[in-house]
C-alpha cells in the first residue's frame, strides 16, 4: 500500500514537472502475429487469426501500431473481441470505418486488480452503443 502511494505521488510529480515526453508514433512494421496488441491514442486490440495484408495496411495508414514495450503500463479502452472480427469480415474500406467508428464507440477500459488479488471495476459511461448495420 505504501508503495502504491509512493509511485503515484512520483507520477504526479513527474506530470506537474513536465518531465514525462509523448511516445512517438513507431515507424510502420510488418503485420504483427497472432495475440499482438495493436494501438492508435488510447484504444487497442488484439490481432485475431485471419488479418490479410490488406487490413494490416489499411490499419497502418489509420495510425495503428504495434506496441513493443513491455511491460506496457498505460491505460488503453479495448476493442471488443466480436468488432475485431467483425472487421476482419469487412472487405471495403468503407465497411471497415463503419465496423471501426462502431469499434472504438464500444472500447472499454479493462477492470484493475489491486496487489491482494481484488479487482476494481469499470465505470460503465453506458452500455453498448449499437451494433453495425
Amino acid at each position: 500500500m505504501e508503495l502504491d502511494f509512493v509511485a503515484h505521488v512520483r507520477d504526479q510529480v513527474r506530470t506537474l514537472l513536465k518531465i514525462r515526453s509523448e511516445r512517438e508514433i513507431p515507424s510502420e512494421g510488418s503485420k504483427p502475429p497472432f495475440g499482438a496488441k495493436l494501438v492508435c491514442g488510447d484504444i487497442r486490440m488484439t490481432v485475431r487469426s485471419g488479418m490479410t495484408d490488406q487490413l494490416w495496411s489499411w490499419l497502418l495508414d489509420q495510425g495503428w501500431r504495434e506496441v513493443f514495450v513491455r511491460p506496457d503500463r498505460r491505460r488503453y479502452k479495448d476493442i471488443p473481441t466480436g468488432f475485431v472480427t467483425r472487421l476482419i469480415d469487412a472487405v471495403t474500406h468503407e465497411e471497415r470505418a463503419r465496423v471501426m467508428e462502431f469499434a472504438i464507440a464500444n472500447a472499454q477500459y479493462r477492470p484493475r486488480m489491486t496487489p491482494d488479488g481484488r479487482i476494481i471495476p469499470v465505470r460503465k459511461d453506458q452500455t453498448t452503443k449499437g451494433d453495425p448495420p
